[in-house]
């Protein structure tokens, strides 16, 4: 008998360290995802820690982000996005890359946000959050100065349309039957249809006025302008609700105290945002 209950007690005791160990190693569990969570779930206090906001950028869209004369990177969407990393209380910094990447690397989180003219539509409101809109324009149709066959949006089945692949514009030449040709940007798809490699290109009717501006005597006009007006925002990944928020705030504020319309007077000669 006295062998018996020494068993049980050893297997008792067993028992109790096991449930010991257990306890032990689901704390650790618990403290490991508690952790992660709130690595993860507040992206404007990371940002505020750092104090830098990272933000993806073309670097070659003028006038929105494009480099000047002397190579300094600014443009409307530079101003207005430095803007607001200064009223969140932490330095703007821009990491270039071509429009097609831009989506992965805000992926992959090499970007808190992306600041770059990005059309606010439904397949990309269902990925990606994004802020308040903060300019408003038309797609416009661009050709040759002498080509005079295409007068709207509809002629332009089976032409060659020079667009961004993922782009608004290219989605818009798509439906019109045109033949997509990709370029990195708005400045490659005028010299591509300034050296007849391409019929036609959408773009925004604001870059192309400040393209003309700047270029009066380039070989392109507007063919035809679209009646519908698209929104641009900056755009984050899904679940930035805190930063988006305080962005948010950022631009209300902004348009309040008279800061918006001051950039965008700069850059356009008028007020953008509607």
């Amino acid at each position: 008998m006295k062998k018996i209950s020494a068993i049980v007690a050893l297997v008792l005791s067993f028992m109790v360290v096991l449930s010991a160990c257990g306890k032990a190693s689901d704390n650790k569990a618990d403290k490991k995802t508690g952790t992660n969570q709130a690595a993860g779930g507040d992206l404007l206090k990371q940002v505020k820690n750092a104090g830098v906001l990272t933000i993806g950028t073309e670097g070659t869209y003028s006038p929105f982000t494009f480099h000047d004369k002397n190579g300094k990177l600014t443009g409307f969407d530079v101003d207005l996005a430095q803007e607001v990393a200064k009223r969140l209380g932490v330095k703007a910094v821009f990491k270039e890359t071509q429009w097609d990447a831009m989506f992965a690397g805000l992926d992959a989180k090499r970007f808190d946000m992306i600041a770059n003219e990005v059309g606010i539509r439904p397949d990309r409101q269902k990925k990606y959050d994004f802020s308040d809109p903060y300019i408003t324009s038309s797609a416009v149709l661009i050709t040759r100065s002498d080509n005079n066959s295409v007068k709207s949006f509809n002629d332009i089945k089976g032409l060659n349309s020079a667009q961004s692949l993922t782009s608004n514009y290219a989605d818009m030449a798509k439906k019109y039957g045109a033949k997509i040709v990709g370029v990195d940007g708005f400045e490659q798809a005028i010299d591509l249809l300034g050296q007849k490699r391409v019929d036609v290109t959408i773009n925004d009717k604001i870059s192309f006025l400040d393209y003309k501006k700047q270029k009066p005597n380039a070989p392109v006009k507007i063919a035809a302008t679209s009646p519908d007006a698209s929104q641009s925002g900056f755009m984050f990944r899904k679940g930035s609700n805190t930063l988006v928020d305080a962005v948010n705030k950022a631009l209300k504020d902004m348009i309040a105290d008279g800061t918006y319309k001051k950039i965008s007077m700069k850059w356009f000669g008028q007020d953008v945002l509607k």
